[in-house]
C-alpha cells in the first residue's frame, strides 16, 4: 500500500494527484494487481478532502480500466497489465523537471550544477 500525500502548492487538482500516485504506485511496483485500495470515505478522511474528490479519481481510473470496484467488497487494482504510456511517462518527467528546476533555481543553483549532481546519482 502506498501513502497518499497531496501537495496544495503543486497547481494540480487533488483528484489528479491521487490518480498520478496510484498510476505511479502501480508502475513502481508499490501497488500490485488485485491489491485493495482504501474506500472512498477512508481516503477522503485520511487526505482531508471532499468525498467527491476521491470518487472522481477512482471513477476516472475505473474508466481507464486501472481500477475495478466490486460492490460490497471494495476497490482493487485491476488485473489487466497496467503500463504507463510513453506519452504519459514523458509528460510526468517534464512535470518533475519543471518543479525540480524551479526549486533548484530558487536556491541559486545553475544548470551545470544540477547536471553534475544528476550524473553523480546514477
Amino acid at each position: 500500500m502506498i501513502k497518499f500525500v497531496l501537495d496544495p502548492k503543486a497547481g494540480t487538482p487533488y483528484y489528479r494527484q491521487i490518480i498520478d500516485q496510484i498510476k505511479f504506485g502501480i508502475a513502481s511496483g508499490n501497488l500490485s494487481m488485485n491489491e485493495q485500495l482504501p474506500t472512498v470515505r477512508a481516503l477522503a478522511v485520511e487526505l482531508k478532502v471532499n468525498l467527491n474528490t476521491v470518487a472522481k479519481a477512482y471513477k476516472e481510473l475505473e474508466i481507464q480500466k486501472i481500477l475495478e470496484t466490486q460492490q460490497g467488497t471494495g476497490t482493487f487494482i485491476n488485473t489487466v497489465d497496467n503500463k504507463i504510456s510513453e506519452a504519459e511517462r514523458k509528460q510526468k518527467l517534464q512535470e518533475i523537471i519543471r518543479e525540480f528546476a524551479t526549486i533548484a533555481h530558487s536556491y541559486g543553483f545553475t544548470v551545470n550544477e544540477l547536471i553534475d549532481e544528476l550524473q553523480k546519482t546514477k
